[in-house]
């Protein structure tokens, strides 16, 4: 198995290639973002364990780049931010999984084993409704080629409506997967985001249909 480390600090990266090449592993060293990235595009790994805080291009950036060119290399992130909405930003920017620093070594093998048994992943597919395109994978919506921005919700809301293009979906079935269940949301709140989301795709996709809930639909 050939592994790449991304990792600036000259001695944490030696003692990762030292324990790692015991363990049976072939394992490369970039010490910045962009030789990390240009080694991670060519290089054959078979995964990669990449540090957040780095020069030229944090792990972040580099790890956002392999996903938008398509590169499903399996990303073990390690940082020493351990906050919950640093670890939220390394899983949503594309990585497979997050170990804050200081670590046990024992426990990254572990989950470097389980990273390397899953295997690349397989990048979610573009849904498409007419000229509207959502890609879940780097969270981009376009329509006709431009580029539409979205909040967290109306983009959940609108890959829910994508993924049952045609059917009719109840309110009460968008408060069940797109709102948090532990939360008391208000149905009118549906209402609420519906309308955002036709403020930005347009309204002739969204149909309302009366008594029943709503359709998304290129053909109307």
């Amino acid at each position: 198995m050939r592994l790449l480390v991304v990792e600036d600090e000259a001695r944490m990266a030696r003692a990762l290639q030292r324990g790692l090449q015991a363990e049976g592993f072939a394992v490369d060293v970039a010490a910045d973002g962009p030789g990390g990235l240009e080694m991670a595009r060519h290089g054959g790994y078979d995964a990669m364990i990449l540090d957040v805080m780095l020069p030229g291009l944090s792990g972040y950036r580099v790890v956002r780049q392999l996903r938008a060119e398509d590169v499903w290399l399996p990303v073990l992130m390690l940082s020493a931010k351990d906050g919950e909405y640093d670890q939220a930003d390394g899983l949503d920017c594309g990585a497979d999984d997050y170990l804050t620093k200081p670590f046990s070594f024992v426990v990254l093998l572990a989950r470097l084993r389980a990273l390397l048994r899953r295997g690349a992943p397989q990048r979610p597919a573009v849904l498409t409704v007419g000229d509207l395109t959502l890609d879940p994978a780097q969270r981009r919506v376009s329509r006709a080629g431009t580029d539409i921005t979205l909040t967290a919700r109306e983009f959940a809301l609108l890959e829910y409506l994508m993924r049952r293009e045609g059917a009719v979906v109840s309110k009460t079935e968008l408060l069940d997967h797109v709102w948090d269940a532990a939360m008391e949301t208000a149905p009118n709140a549906v209402e609420v985001y519906i309308g955002y989301l036709r403020r930005k795709i347009g309204r002739d996709l969204l149909e309302t249909v009366r008594g029943a809930g709503y359709r998304l639909s290129a053909a109307r």
